[in-house]
């Protein structure tokens, strides 16, 4: 099975193959663990309530705005170590281990909140739940990796974003229906979140690999020779460090839509309706069309679909900053959400396949913590620049996305061809 994240870039010779599996062939020929990743990307992000009722939770514990905002910092730090830590744990415990591992006291832990009574052990268990909750996914894109052949790979990592988006659109709407079925109280909410989180490791336990598969093959060029070195073989591999710059400021970027923006449009005294038509707009097109998407670009050079990717963002967000009022919002949505469903199931996959076979979870788990920390940064930083400098924030993080190009260019490699 190839290793590869795609089919060979452009060969003539390469010219009358078959065209690119569609999306019903891809998940109906996918093993059986393949699926089960998928339905518990889902389930998993579909039980993912807590970050959205932290804040009502903790309000309605009797706790101040100071230790909600203490609370949601916590809540972030913990998600990005969790993909970091994932990485490690998917090599030491095997797919199956970490992804149980990471259920279960996901379970407990969400559970054990309605029951802490001090505000030191309620913050230790809101780290630790969110640490538990990101430890599955980088062994989740491991065994996705492993399980599928180089030409459906990003068709398959397009899923996964699927089922990502779906449950973060779903996952308030469940919630709500489950807190007023508990009579406007946390306690069902959060033992359906435990109970959820318990039911995935439960049937992960009976369907996931204990352990990676690792082929023999030849060596990619220029990734690092030492396949058990951990973090520090994929911090030596330059070219991929640099491909993690890309993907930080590239996410940073892209979470402006969530901060910035509507201080943005609140200043320009633009009608808080265009804000959440914006938000629901991105949604709407991310989830319609990005399968679609995909089933087209996955054949393209990867370097072409994530520095597309990286400057359709850029240039949607550098959109907002046109003097041209609520149709602003609109244009540039409308530029960065292509953008997202171009570039995003490509830039998620190349991890997988960018480095030695030992080494892909340490490669996926420092992409999702580089990723994680500009999605936890990004916000900050765009706060900050437009605090300062007013509207000239959107063409400076225009030209960080603009940096992110340039550096996704240069750091995605070019694969040799698949086997025949």
């Amino acid at each position: 099975m190839s290793t590869d994240v795609r089919p060979a870039e452009a060969a003539p010779e390469q010219a009358d193959a078959p065209a690119a599996p569609g999306v019903w062939v891809t998940f109906k020929e996918a093993p059986r663990a393949v699926k089960t990743v998928l339905a518990g990307v889902l389930v998993n992000r579909l039980s993912g309530f807590l970050h959205v009722f932290l804040v009502l939770f903790l309000t309605a514990e009797g706790y101040s705005k100071g230790h909600t905002v203490i609370a949601l910092g916590v809540y972030g730090g913990g998600a990005v170590v969790g993909s970091l830590a994932g990485g490690t744990l998917a090599d030491r415990l095997g797919i199956r281990g970490a992804t149980v591992l990471s259920m279960s006291s996901t379970a407990v832990l969400t559970a054990s909140l309605l029951y802490l009574p001090d505000f030191t052990l309620l913050l230790a268990a809101i780290a630790l739940v969110s640490l538990g909750a990101q430890l599955f996914r980088p062994a989740s894109a491991t065994l996705l990796a492993e399980q599928t052949d180089g030409d459906r790979q990003i068709m398959i990592f397009a899923m996964y974003r699927f089922g990502l988006n779906v449950g973060a659109t779903a996952a308030p709407l469940l919630g709500y229906a489950l807190y007023n079925a508990g009579g406007q109280t946390y306690t069902l909410l959060f033992w359906g979140e435990a109970a959820l989180a318990l039911g995935y490791a439960l049937v992960a336990r009976a369907t996931l690999p204990a352990r990676s598969r690792v082929r023999s093959g030849p060596v990619k060029e220029a990734a690092p020779t030492a396949a058990t070195g951990g973090y520090g073989a994929v911090l030596r591999d330059r070219r991929y460090v640099l491909y993690l710059v890309a993907a930080f400021f590239h996410s940073a970027v892209y979470m402006q839509y969530l901060s910035t923006l509507p201080l943005s449009l609140k200043d320009a005294h633009i009608a808080l309706f265009w804000y959440t038509f914006a938000v629901a707009l991105n949604g709407f097109i991310v989830i319609a069309f990005e399968l679609l998407v995909t089933k087209v670009s996955q054949r393209w050079p990867l370097k072409i679909t994530i520095g597309l990717g990286f400057a359709l963002v850029g240039a949607g967000v550098a959109c907002y900053g046109l003097p041209i009022g609520a149709a602003a919002v609109v244009i540039g949505t409308l530029v960065w959400s292509l953008g997202e469903i171009l570039g995003g199931p490509a830039v998620f996959a190349y991890p997988a396949g960018a480095g030695p076979e030992a080494l892909r979870s340490r490669y996926i788990g420092s992409f999702q913590f580089t990723f994680g920390l500009g999605s936890a940064l990004g916000p900050m930083a765009g706060t900050w620049l437009f605090l300062q400098f007013g509207g000239l924030v959107w063409p400076l993080v225009g030209a960080c996305s603009l940096l992110a190009t340039l550096f996704g260019l240069i750091a995605v490699r070019t694969r040799p061809a698949a086997a025949a």
